[in-house]
């Protein structure tokens, strides 16, 4: 008899901590219609979010799949001492502004069943952190580890789909597929630039019978992040979205976030998102979204969000917030989310439900340890 009270009061708490951050609620409809099962989130609720994330944050690709596009193997041979094959792929694609490429460095286990499992990475550091030969060893990309752990691992370079500078997008596949003096107010920017560029890299994945396409990760690193989660709400044949510290317009949710703000990544990075996005400089309680929303788009993937500690830029509690805020969507499909109310401690992963998460000791940067996380969470449910 005094359990339940307490389990009342609980989430009468949680339900007006969630009122005073002026949220919006992903469960319920743009005509004030309550969302109470799985199917009317993915038929109505869903679509309902993905167009107003376009037409208000990351912009409205113009094309999909090109039809004219096509893959080349220009290497395969033994790698990381015979533990691996390591290809080198081209993917080429045209449109009506021209030709463009993006080349995908490829490893996969010598051992263990096939297909596998695959970790694909947005690389957007510099080139030699996706050095093929590993004579540098950067921990961005632990490719030896993800190989010991039964995973192949491919990684492409963001700004062979799109440079990361702002010249009116007159460069990259804005170029091939958009014409920039006809622009719209939502045409799409270079994160959603690059989350079709991942798309484009999955379509290969595919075809490569060596691995299992309905079990490709997706993961990213700050800007990457944030790319991350917009081309798993864009494409939902991505079993695993991974965001690491992509703070503002990622994980974090915008209305409650401290470090960078709309305004200043705005300001700084005019090109990442869409001319409409400006409207809510400094105006983040006005938007009809926000970043929980944007993680509930992953419902019923998997969803792995990652913070440091040190990067008070990208604001942890907002990230963890935002996880917990997009939980009850996978209650929807009888999922636990995130598993947590509180900001665990650092090096305390949450992998209880379909919502990892972890808080890292340090700096903003994608380290071993966060990709050991990755790939524990991966091996308890997609392996």
């Amino acid at each position: 008899m005094k359990t339940t009270p307490i389990i009342l009061l609980c989430s009468s708490l949680f339900t007006m901590q969630a009122s005073d951050m002026n949220l919006p609620n992903p469960l319920l409809s743009n005509d004030h219609r309550p969302i109470t099962t799985s199917q009317e989130w993915m038929q109505v609720r869903r679509p309902e979010l993905l167009e107003l994330f376009r037409d208000n944050v990351y912009g409205r690709a113009p094309i999909q799949r090109p039809e004219k596009m096509t893959y080349k193997v220009e290497e395969s041979a033994p790698a990381l001492n015979g533990s691996a094959v390591r290809k080198q792929v081209r993917i080429d694609f045209s449109g009506p502004g021209g030709d463009g490429h993006v080349d995908v460095i490829l490893f996969v286990p010598q051992k263990g069943s096939r297909p596998h499992p695959c970790f694909l990475l947005l690389s957007n550091r510099s080139i030699k952190d996706m050095d093929p030969s590993r004579t540098n060893q950067a921990p961005f990309w632990p490719v030896q580890e993800i190989i010991n752990r039964g995973y192949a691992t491919a990684a492409f370079f963001t700004a062979d789909i799109d440079p990361d500078f702002h010249d009116g997008f007159t460069n990259g596949v804005h170029r091939i597929f958009d014409r920039p003096a006809a622009r719209k107010p939502d045409a799409w920017g270079t994160i959603a630039a690059w989350a079709w560029g991942a798309s484009r890299v999955l379509d290969y994945l595919e075809a490569d019978k060596n691995l299992d396409a309905r079990r490709v990760a997706l993961v990213g690193h700050s800007r990457g992040g944030k790319t991350a989660l917009w081309a798993g709400a864009e494409d939902q044949r991505f079993a695993m979205l991974v965001s690491n510290e992509s703070g503002c317009t990622g994980a974090a949710i915008s209305r409650i976030k401290e470090g960078e703000k709309i305004g200043g990544i705005n300001e700084h990075f005019p090109h990442w998102f869409c001319q409409n996005y400006r409207k809510f400089n400094g105006r983040e309680n006005d938007l009809p979204v926000d970043q929980h929303e944007l993680l509930a788009l992953m419902a019923p993937r998997l969803l792995y969000v990652s913070s440091a500690s040190e990067d008070k830029w990208a604001d942890p509690k907002a990230e963890f917030q935002s996880t917990v805020e997009a939980s009850p969507v996978y209650k929807l499909f009888k999922l636990e989310g995130v598993g947590a109310q509180s900001l665990p401690a650092p090096e305390h992963p949450l992998t209880s439900g379909h919502i990892g998460y972890h808080l890292r000791t340090g700096k903003h940067d994608l380290l071993e340890y966060d990709w050991s996380c990755f790939m524990n969470f991966a091996d308890k449910f997609m392996k």
